[in-house]
């Protein structure tokens, strides 16, 4: 008989960031600057005195149940060993070749039927509001005032020089972050790719995984989704309203 730590499920919220599964079945992973200060005694006495009462909102509010670990150093589990990989926002940030590296490595560590669930901004959800945007601004010129927002949900996060949060900052704290810290790429704050529903099928069957199917921010394949509360607001509502919700399995034998 195999014993209960056997047939436990090992599921992971990768790149979790603030938004942190409380379930005993998740592993929430994630290496953000505001987790990695939180960890450090003096780098967290220091920078409750220094940050702004909305950062220190959100130094606060972090979850205490995350792992701290690099991804770009692999995920910390071995072959064919966890049952379900989630990831919400995190894969536009990385370069295409990288993304596919990083679904081989998501592939290694699932188990033949395994499942993965991403969840990225919906390229062609994107396009259709702008689209319908312009022919809606023709008809009407007073709301052309407001088209640039259309393009920024598309292209602003993939050409955003500085930081968002720094940019908000008072000039001195402002100039200290970007000396330290970098611009926001060096951060990983931008978009180095887009995704819709052709291109992620697409990947996925290169990495290894079948049995695609596009979801809802309330509908999946994996039993009770909805009680790990990844994609719902307090008010069960969509946590990331602009996205597109895949997922796809394993292929057996891989």
């Amino acid at each position: 008989m195999q014993s209960k730590e056997n047939t436990k499920k090992i599921m992971l919220n990768l790149g979790c960031g603030f938004k942190a599964s409380n379930s005993p079945d998740f592993i929430n992973i994630d290496w953000s600057p505001y987790l990695r200060l939180n960890r450090n005694p003096i780098l967290k006495f220091l920078t409750k005195r220094i940050v702004s009462k909305k950062r220190l909102k959100n130094f606060n509010s972090i979850p205490n149940n995350i792992m701290v670990h690099n991804l770009k150093n692999g995920i910390p589990f071995s072959d064919n060993s966890v049952d379900v990989v989630y990831h919400s926002h995190l894969f536009e940030h990385l370069d295409q070749h990288i993304g596919k590296k990083f679904l081989n490595e998501i592939n290694r560590v699932l188990k033949p039927g395994g499942k993965v669930r991403i969840v990225v901004p919906d390229l062609e959800r994107l396009c259709t509001d702008y689209i319908s945007h312009i022919n809606e601004s023709l008809k009407n010129p007073l709301m052309a005032k407001n088209h640039d927002k259309y393009i920024a949900r598309i292209i602003e996060q993939s050409v955003r020089r500085e930081s968002y949060a720094t940019s908000k900052q008072k000039p001195i704290m402002r100039y200290i972050e970007n000396l330290i810290l970098g611009d926001a790429r060096s951060r990983g704050e931008t978009h180095q790719w887009m995704y819709d529903r052709i291109n992620l099928q697409f990947i996925l069957q290169e990495a290894g995984f079948n049995n695609f199917s596009v979801q809802k921010f309330n509908t999946s394949s994996i039993a009770n989704w909805n009680s790990y509360k990844l994609d719902l607001n307090e008010n069960n509502e969509a946590y990331k309203w602009n996205s597109i919700y895949v997922e796809a399995a394993k292929r057996n034998g891989e």
